[in-house]
């Protein structure tokens, strides 16, 4: 039997009482559907268990990539550990509750226009996605600084081993650019990352300074170079669909409850990614 739909969503923000409302209101469309969860389910990990188990219960898979707040390490979060320390947390989490995520061998979905092998990613970011006028990571946050936009990661997220969130950028980019080489040629993926994988889609931000915590140049051609149908992410908080270099960016988030009122949302349901 095939599977069902490949649906998407991220960014729910359950520490919110009207996104938890949300997510207890997301079904399937069919007992078959799988789940791309594209990170910010929470900041606390008895909010991201709850929410994985729930969302595990209804979809016949569900598929995770981290985003920046499942990685903050809050007071009041009584799992203190931080760095790649909470992350492999998270993974032994999900594989507790039959979740894949990218420490996992990817699946092939095999529904309607599929095969496809659907990739979770975990590559982070390394102030890359600069202003046109900082030469450097240094100049690029010390204009955040001035401009009093600085993505609250620079308090809540540790690098933890690594020296900082560059440099684990930087080894997660090698480690996963490795695996996809690595994979079937003759597979198109569905890549499923928090950020955007090419800087096009932080054009449209507010405030331009928060661009350098939203990816890394360096994947700039793994959309063309892995065979993507389609790029998942969120981050933004301003879902889309875009299109680069012929390949469909679907931005998922559901974001706070300020942003989706002011957008007029009234109507939650993941995205479908697949059949388009």
């Amino acid at each position: 039997m095939r599977d069902g739909n490949l649906l998407a969503i991220s960014d729910l923000h359950v520490a919110c009482p009207e996104n938890r409302g949300i997510l207890d209101s997301l079904r399937p469309r069919t007992d078959r559907d799988w789940l791309l969860l594209a990170g910010d389910v929470g900041e606390l990990t008895e909010d991201i268990h709850w929410a994985l188990g729930l969302l595990a219960e209804r979809f016949a898979r569900v598929v995770w990539a981290p985003g920046n707040h499942d990685l903050w390490v809050p007071d009041h979060d009584p799992v203190q550990l931080r760095g790649e320390a909470r992350y492999q947390y998270l993974v032994s989490l999900c594989r507790q509750l039959g979740i894949l995520t990218p420490e996992d061998p990817y699946p092939v979905w095999e529904g309607a226009e599929g095969p496809v092998l659907v990739a979770p990613l975990f590559v982070l970011y390394d102030y890359t996605f600069r202003t046109g006028t900082a030469r450097s990571k240094e100049e690029a946050l010390a204009q955040a600084y001035d401009a009093g936009v600085v993505c609250t990661d620079e308090f809540l997220l540790d690098p933890a081993p690594y020296p900082t969130r560059d440099a684990w950028c930087r080894d997660r980019v090698v480690q996963t650019e490795r695996r996809l080489a690595a994979c079937d040629p003759d597979l198109p993926t569905v890549l499923v990352n928090h950020y955007p994988l090419v800087r096009e889609p932080t054009r449209v931000l507010r405030h331009p300074e928060f661009a350098q915590w939203c990816g890394t140049a360096r994947t700039a051609d793994w959309h063309t170079r892995f065979r993507a149908r389609a790029v998942v992410y969120g981050h933004l908080h301003i879902p889309r669909t875009t299109w680069h270099d012929g390949v469909r960016f679907e931005e998922v988030s559901v974001g706070y409850p300020r942003e989706w009122r002011k957008q007029g949302r009234k109507v939650f349901e993941p995205r479908m990614i697949l059949p388009y």
